[in-house]
């Protein structure tokens, strides 16, 4: 593959010398940065890098002299990303025959000779089936394992490879700074959240977790992570599909501080020192921890959240009529330190004397320092709730209607519990309350929220009429 003379979009930092940097997005991809000796003479000289990953976007690269002293001018670059396998192989032997291996366990193992009339590679696309002539016949598959023969062939490709020709002013001996942008890296946060057997003051302490699936080892490298949603248009090249699963999981120790700091629009979180991320390779560290966060458990009862204002008239009598039974219960913080927090999935636990037992999971977005953070930990079990409407009236000439509801809430625990019942003006455009047995506040256009205290092993109903006009 060709491309024309381009320089980078991205290049964060400098690096320190023969030591490899990567910056990590919560995007799946990387600022990669390391070092390249170059031997150049004056005018072109050809240079071939095979340290690279094999998802980088070739449009990305840049080359630069770090002193500024030399300035590099990249006048052709080739990105070739197909190292040698067995397709690629038989690729080159298409029209040629070849050894088979076949195994047989009852009559032996036994050489058999095909003609490879197709490989079945295809550059940049998926393998076909390939065809392989044996004995005047046409299999649609390898017969065997293929046994290739030796090649003295400096042009096999075993590494994704990266071809510059290269323009400079005058002969120099430098180590100049490789970058670019790759897929195949990630970083994502998660957090544990420890609530003691009585009360409120949490614990927590939060992960980070790389991933490297780029088909590159970064030994000894500085790492940031970045934090933040950063855009980032599509690559216009094909993208290799990401291998699943790391093999291995490596950990930091836990007094390894994280240094954080604000960057641009987002957050930059550095590694303390140095490390190796192998490929297929998953590593861990904690980059934060809290003793005593005071918390707020908040009980919500939302008996109809898929009606919303649709900017129509719903004239439907049964629309809306009943609703969900479950109160949902939520936990809210804020960070004591107030750090920012970046976008990941937070557990709940409760101590039940020694041992933790698990209360609740969710997902956090990118909450900035001093916000508060609301997990949902799933539905209360002694927490019921009633919604039903019980009058409804239509006057379509006037252009009109009425509606009574009655919500009831029932507490079996054996404390007072508030609950924040949602109610959503869902009809149309204008609307008003005409009678309501407890007090309430309006939280947006079509949105009310009323918060009764249920008495322990007690109930609570809640009364209101709302009239519609169009």
């Amino acid at each position: 593959m060709k491309t024309p003379s381009v320089l980078a979009l991205f290049l964060l930092g400098s690096t320190a010398f023969c030591q490899p940097g990567l910056t990590i997005y919560n995007g799946r991809f990387a600022v990669v940065r390391d070092i390249v000796p170059l031997e150049l003479k004056a005018g072109e000289t050809n240079v071939r890098y095979s340290g690279a990953t094999s998802n980088l976007d070739p449009s990305t690269v840049t080359l630069r002299d770090p002193s500024g002293k030399i300035p590099l001018s990249i006048l052709e670059q080739n990105y070739q990303n197909d190292p040698v396998s067995q397709i690629t192989l038989l690729d080159r032997f298409e029209g040629q025959s070849l050894s088979f291996l076949v195994r047989d366990f009852q009559k032996g193992d036994r050489i058999l000779e095909g003609k490879v009339i197709r490989s079945g590679y295809v550059p940049g696309g998926h393998p076909v089936e390939p065809m392989i002539e044996v004995d005047g016949k046409i299999l649609f598959e390898l017969p065997g394992r293929p046994l290739f023969p030796a090649l003295k062939d400096e042009g096999l490709l075993l590494k994704p490879l990266l071809n510059w020709k290269i323009q400079s002013p005058e002969a120099a001996s430098l180590q100049a700074e490789l970058a670019y942008i790759t897929l195949g890296l990630e970083w994502t946060a998660s957090y544990n959240l420890v609530l003691p057997a009585t009360g409120s003051n949490a614990d927590m302490n939060g992960w980070v977790t790389i991933k490297n699936n780029s088909g590159k080892q970064f030994e000894n490298a500085r790492i940031k992570l970045m934090a933040g949603d950063v855009q980032r248009l599509q690559p216009g090249f094909p993208q290799r599909s990401l291998m699943k699963a790391a093999l291995t999981t490596n950990a930091f120790r836990a007094d390894d501080a994280v240094q954080e700091k604000t960057f641009d629009d987002f957050h930059l979180y550095s590694l303390p020192r140095p490390t190796t991320l192998r490929d297929q390779e998953t590593k861990q560290l904690e980059f934060t921890r809290a003793a005593a966060i005071p918390t707020q458990r908040i009980y919500i009862y939302d008996a109809t959240p898929g009606l919303q204002f649709s900017g129509g008239v719903i004239t439907d009598g049964e629309w809306g009529a009943t609703g969900l039974k479950k109160v949902t219960s939520i936990l809210e913080f804020k960070h004591p330190e107030g750090a920012p927090l970046p976008a990941g999935n937070i557990r709940v636990y409760r101590k039940d004397g020694e041992q933790l037992e698990f209360v609740g999971e969710d997902h956090i977005d990118h909450t900035p320092a001093k916000e508060k953070v609301s997990i949902k930990l799933g539905n209360a079990f002694d927490l019921v709730g009633e919604h039903k409407r019980t009058k409804f009236q239509i006057d379509e000439s006037r252009r009109m209607m009425d509606e009574t509801f009655e919500i009831r809430l029932r507490n079996q625990t054996k404390a007072p519990v508030e609950i924040k019942v949602v109610e959503h003006m869902a009809r149309a455009k204008n609307w008003s309350i005409q009678a309501n047995s407890l007090d309430f506040k309006q939280t947006d256009s079509h949105t009310l929220e009323f918060t009764p205290t249920i008495p322990a092993a007690g109930e609570t109903v809640i009364t209101y009429t709302a009239h519609y006009t169009w």
